[in-house]
């Protein structure tokens, strides 16, 4: 299929074509939830962690006799009905990250982008290069382009000074080819794709 390539001035600079295997895909929410949910667990440190009895530091010795005080029998200053005791069942330190099919996580990449396509918010610019490193002229250009909460794809490299001028844009963001996932593109409402993104996603995706 083919669809318009536009410039930042909003103006037409041809057509490219994109590939239906890719951009054409039938999207399934179970798969995308799965991708997403691979990549959020991917990213949590898992760093949480609470002390057993044998991390308490403390005395060993018994709190007070086991008989004829009238009260329960104690072992230990440390357990965890005590004050400063230990937490019974507490986190720990540990991975959440779980393997994920490489077929899985490709086919979970073409749906977000065929679902972007298919909602038409997905859009190709010639470049995203900018002259300089100025929010406010980038802002501009964004409000009459009406992208919303937009995601920017580029090359194998970002232009500085694109990078630079869309850091003060809220709820914008910029990647390169190589970092294209399916939580951000769906966490964004507009997908803006430059030609060389496309080429390297297409030779990416094509494998």
């Amino acid at each position: 299929m083919k669809v318009d390539v536009i410039t930042l001035d909003n103006k037409v600079q041809g057509q490219i074509e994109l590939s239906n295997d890719i951009f054409g895909v039938a999207p399934r929410k179970d798969i995308l939830f799965r991708v997403v949910n691979w990549q959020l667990a991917k990213r949590r440190a898992g760093t949480h962690s609470t002390k057993v009895i044998s991390e308490v530091s403390g005395t060993t010795k018994k709190p007070f006799a086991q008989k004829g005080t009238g009260r329960a029998r104690q072992g230990s200053l440390r357990s965890p009905q005590m004050r400063g005791g230990a937490t019974i069942f507490g986190p720990v330190v540990r991975e959440h990250g779980f393997s994920l099919l490489k077929k899985v996580r490709a086919l979970g990449l073409k749906m977000a982008l065929s679902s972007k396509l298919e909602e038409k918010k997905l859009v190709v610019i010639d470049t995203e290069k900018c002259s300089t490193p100025k929010t406010k002229e980038l802002s501009s250009k964004l409000e009459a382009l009406k992208f919303v909460k937009p995601l920017f794809i580029g090359g194998e490299t970002l232009d500085n000074n694109f990078v630079l001028a869309l850091k003060n844009i809220i709820n914008s963001d910029a990647l390169p080819s190589q970092g294209a996932n399916v939580y951000d593109i769906l966490k964004h409402n507009t997908l803006v794709l430059t030609k060389d993104a496309v080429e390297n996603l297409t030779k990416r995706l094509s494998k």
